[in-house]
């Protein structure tokens, strides 16, 4: 095990470039179940989360091919074989195997999925979906059984705006009989992504993006070669790094449209952002004003981005109010931030941070991804060495970080961990 070091304090310059989005590659990795043919997709990011993915897909059957930054599945001989315990319950995204097993198996065993510990994130309205289209869904021994004689096309209402449970029933709903519509669809950028590559097989999709989509079901998808989207959640992290530490960071392989929530926040505050057709530069300023967030379903701002910009409203000047309608539970980071002198209280769904202060360096642990880069922004912006640990919920979806940061400027290092940190670590 490793744990990260940031010796703080150090003016950022230079170009940051974008990985592909996380968000899509967890999905359209288990889509290329659906087709008869090999299917190529490019600009992958360098994360461990594509590499458990790609993992699962061998033990099923799947020949794959991962190479820096692409992957080539073969699904010829994939097989609809029950995955009930194992790296399936690793990570949350592993639930997009329902969806493409049951498109094209009309069977799937599935053990509940892991990933980040953001509070109930229940799998209903996936389930709902799948009932709806005909399937039988059972809870066995901790694994979901997924059953149908054949998948009918239906009209489905999601009751709670899901990324998951959109994408989980266009999966499945690909290859059904007949058109399914799904009412009260997420619109995130992701949704567009998996539906362009299902397209591209073949599938017939109208909708994506809006809150309607419609999928009149094919008997069959082909191969295809497809272009992931850059991660704007990576980009809007560089952004917050930018903001707090940078003096000119130029973020490079965007698309600006995706963030124009955290930009026009960052407008409020002071910081100076410039958008061009596949950059975003940000210019920090040692005047920030407090704000406050809500976290709102696309296009609103990302949950995913709360996280970070707690530690940035550390230095701002005044009261600003976190609110998360997403996640209740996302304010693991807040105890870690105190521990670096943060002055931030929790209510209910809310943090409510004052500043500025000057953040102090501190062993912290990220308990999850997100929290994890509110560290990592922390550290830079803190006075001495931060050091955190926890790092596999980083490795899930920040690639390169290292590299990353130190291409800016930045001082931060990789250490082995003795056994008995490991040990405390544990035991924590």
């Amino acid at each position: 095990m490793e744990k990260l070091k940031i010796a703080g304090g150090y003016p950022l310059n230079g170009t940051v470039r974008i990985s592909g989005a996380k968000n899509s590659a967890v999905a359209l990795i288990p889509a290329t179940i659906l087709a008869e043919s090999p299917v190529k997709i490019e600009g992958l990011p360098d994360i461990s989360d594509v590499q458990m993915l790609s993992s699962l897909l061998e033990e099923i059957g799947g020949s794959v091919t991962l190479n820096e930054n692409e992957i080539i599945v073969d699904p010829t001989n994939i097989v609809s074989m029950p995955l009930p315990n194992g790296k399936v319950k690793k990570l949350r995204a592993s639930y997009y195997l329902m969806g493409a097993m049951l498109g094209r198996f009309k069977k799937a065993v599935i053990g509940l999925p892991g990933g980040c510990h953001l509070g109930p994130r229940p799998i209903d309205q996936h389930i709902k979906g799948f009932e709806a289209l005909g399937a039988k869904v059972t809870n066995e021994q901790g694994a979901i059984y997924l059953r149908a004689d054949e998948l009918k096309g239906a009209r489905i209402y999601l009751d709670v705006v899901s990324v998951g449970a959109t994408i989980n029933i266009m999966l499945a709903a690909v290859r059904a009989k007949g058109r399914t519509i799904i009412e009260n669809a997420a619109k995130e950028p992701e949704i567009i992504d998996v539906a362009t590559l299902l397209s591209s097989m073949g599938a017939k999709i109208k909708g994506a993006g809006t809150d309607v989509i419609r999928i009149d079901g094919v008997d069959e998808l082909r191969g295809c070669q497809h272009t992931i989207i850059p991660d704007r959640i990576e980009a809007g992290t560089y952004m917050i790094i930018g903001a707090a530490m940078g003096e000119r960071v130029v973020i490079d392989n965007v698309i600006p449209l995706h963030l124009e929530s955290l930009i026009a926040k960052f407008r409020e505050m002071g910081v100076q952002v410039e958008t061009k057709d596949d950059q975003v530069i940000v210019s920090g300023t040692k005047n920030l004003k407090a704000v406050d967030i809500k976290t709102l379903v696309y296009p609103g701002f990302a949950t995913d981005l709360q996280q970070p910009f707690t530690s940035l409203l550390t230095k701002a000047t005044g009261t600003g109010v976190v609110t998360d309608t997403i996640y209740g539970a996302r304010f693991k980071h807040i105890d870690e931030l105190r521990r670096m002198n943060a002055q931030i209280k929790v209510e209910g769904r809310s943090a409510i941070v004052s500043g500025p202060v000057k953040l102090q360096g501190a062993k912290v642990k990220a308990s999850d991804l997100r929290a994890g880069a509110a560290l990592v922004v922390a550290g830079l912006m803190a006075e001495g060495v931060t050091e955190v640990t926890g790092l596999d919920h980083i490795d899930r979806g920040y690639s390169n970080l290292v590299e990353k940061l130190t291409g800016l400027g930045a001082t931060i290092w990789r250490e082995k961990m003795s056994e008995e940190e490991i040990e405390q670590l544990q035991n924590s």
